[in-house]
């Protein structure tokens, strides 16, 4: 009986794995789920987390339609059931640091559909329509398929339009639409688009620059069809998008600044401050940071204008920057030109701060009215990396405050960082995410890693960096001052400037920021925070054995991290000495 059973046994097993089949390990299942996640996210373009800056086209635009969303929630859940079924104890590496993540980013994704997110697809900053504009320029046109990519694209902007009206519209009904103040103007942003010619449109853009390998027949054939594009598809949806906004959206824009004033909020801008800054923190300790940073930072700028010798109070030496001719561009030119030789002597002091430094290059444009930012390279190799500076309106622009600026959109901040995510040997998802509170907190962290670079020479240029430090620090208090304690858009513009030398313009862009976009800029002081209380633990740990260029190269040496694994990273990077 026994040996009968054994015989039964051996036979069952022999079906269930023939011979010849091969065991897949743990990493293997992993790294085969992986490559379907990101072939899924492929096919939708739909790609969690990742910079909203980086929008480029690529052939079928993504869906926004009740089905899609419905699709993707449950194809994420699907995965979080596969990949309960694999052993992380059995990774090890990167392998091991990638299912975190993973796992991290599939929780919050699964969280994210029932939030209130998809009802907002414009702020005062941006919207769909500004980053669908705004690609072209942003994405490399070097072979055919390229433009036969961006052609299918540009004919199917009517159902990508169509989609976002109807989200709106339902938003809008909803009662879920943007503060009335802060998206005063906002019709212009679309209304610059409605052109008479498409040859006038951006999306004609890369019919003016073809690279050699395309031949003179396919060069006429692109030109013409983007031509008949643009001016049949494009440009009359822009103008029903108008006339939607003008005549529905913003009757109905919401009268009170705070996100908690629509039902839900409360508990949507709670989830918001979790997602942006991957921690734990309430609204209201978030709030008392910022509170306590202003008054440290506060000091230390007394500090400077008490060795500058200003005759006068912090308020009227936030006046005198504010109104002094000298700390101002006198032209675009001007501007662009201080920025890149800020950028140029940055770079020349990486390799006393890094082993590791990026190959891709990035350059420095003119931004078109929205203030500065950053947009990273495709990771190809065909396009740089690019900090956008505002040039449009010099006074929302002080030269005090340029060399910080620089350094947390350029090197060593956001270029740095970014190219080399999309460099190093990393899972495809690793390197397009982005977490805000690690991206945004490793910009502040390189603003102040500056006073060590030897950038600011001038105390004003100090000064600027100081009142960026505040800046982002105020941010804490406004943010959650408007969405959680009732504050209206007058008070938060009030206390900006009575706390930082930011000019009333910038101010202003500042404010409508947070009540549209609430919570994110909540993460950049949280993430430079944990950044340098892991740089002081690991000092303190090593001694005399600390490598402040290998501290650097862990950091940034892992692409975009949660707080809670980069202390892990951090954790075991020390105990490795």
């Amino acid at each position: 009986m026994a040996s009968s059973r054994r015989q039964r046994r051996l036979l069952s097993l022999f079906f269930l794995f023939p011979a010849g089949a091969i065991f897949a390990s743990p990493a293997e299942d992993f790294h085969a789920l992986l490559d379907e996640h990101w072939a899924t996210a492929e096919h939708e373009q739909i790609f969690f987390r990742s910079d909203p800056d980086a929008f480029r086209m690529n052939g079928e635009l993504p869906s926004f339609n009740d089905e899609a969303y419905a699709r993707r929630e449950a194809y994420n859940k699907s995965i979080l059931r596969r990949l309960a079924d694999i052993d992380p104890s059995k990774l090890t590496g990167q392998d091991r640091i990638s299912y975190k993540i993973f796992l991290y980013e599939r929780q919050t994704e699964r969280d994210s559909y029932a939030q209130l997110d998809r009802f907002f697809p414009i702020n005062a900053l941006f919207g769909y329509h500004t980053y669908f504009a705004d690609a072209p320029a942003n994405m490399a046109f070097l072979t055919n398929t390229n433009y036969d990519n961006y052609l299918v694209s540009l004919a199917d902007f009517p159902r990508y339009n169509a989609e976002h009206i109807a989200l709106l519209r339902d938003a809008a009904m909803r009662g879920y639409t943007q503060y009335c103040d802060s998206m005063q103007d906002y019709e212009k942003t679309i209304a610059k688009h409605v052109l008479a010619e498409a040859t006038d449109s951006k999306w004609f853009g890369p019919f003016l620059r073809f690279p050699g390998a395309i031949s003179t027949e396919n060069r006429v054939d692109y030109t013409a069809r983007g031509t008949a594009l643009i001016r049949d598809r494009v440009i009359p949806e822009y103008r029903k998008l108008l006339e939607f906004y003008e005549k529905e959206y913003a009757p109905r824009c919401r009268k009170n600044a705070g996100i908690s004033s629509i039902e839900g909020g409360a508990e949507h801008y709670a989830w918001l401050v979790r997602y942006f800054t991957t921690t734990d923190m309430t609204p209201a300790e978030i709030h008392q940071l910022g509170i306590t940073e202003l008054a440290r930072i506060r000091q230390e700028m007394e500090l400077i204008i008490d060795k500058i010798g200003f005759d006068g109070d912090f308020a009227e030496f936030l006046d005198y920057l504010r109104n002094e001719p000298q700390y101002f561009a006198k032209s675009a030119l001007e501007l662009l030109s201080r920025t890149a030789l800020i950028a140029k002597t940055a770079e020349g002091e990486l390799p006393r701060f890094f082993t590791v430094l990026p190959r891709t290059p990035y350059n420095i444009k003119s931004s078109g009215g929205r203030g500065a930012y950053y947009v990273a390279s495709t990771g190809d190799g065909n396009t740089p990396g690019t900090y956008f500076i505002g040039t449009d309106n010099l006074q929302a622009e002080p030269l005090y405050g340029l060399t910080a600026l620089t350094l947390h959109e350029g090197v060593p901040g956001h270029h740095l960082q970014a190219a080399l995510a999309l460099e190093v040997d990393l899972p495809r998802f690793r390197r397009s995410l982005y977490h805000a509170a690690y991206g945004e907190g490793w910009g502040l962290y390189a603003e102040r890693l500056g006073l060590e670079m030897g950038m600011y020479g001038d105390p004003i240029d100090d000064f600027g960096r100081l009142t960026y430090e505040a800046w982002r620090a105020a941010r804490l208090v406004v943010d959650t001052g408007i969405h959680i304690f009732g504050w209206t858009r007058e008070r938060a513009i009030r206390f900006m400037l009575d706390n930082t030398a930011l000019t009333e313009p910038e101010v202003v862009a500042q404010i409508d920021r947070y009540i549209t976009w609430p919570a994110q800029a909540t993460a950049y002081k949280i993430g430079e925070i944990r950044i340098r209380a892991l740089r002081a633990k690991a000092e303190k740990a090593l001694g005399a054995k600390f490598d402040i260029r290998r501290f650097h190269d862990t950091v940034v040496g892992n692409g975009s991290l949660p707080i809670a694994v980069l202390d892990e990273i951090v954790d075991e990077w020390i105990g490795g000495y």
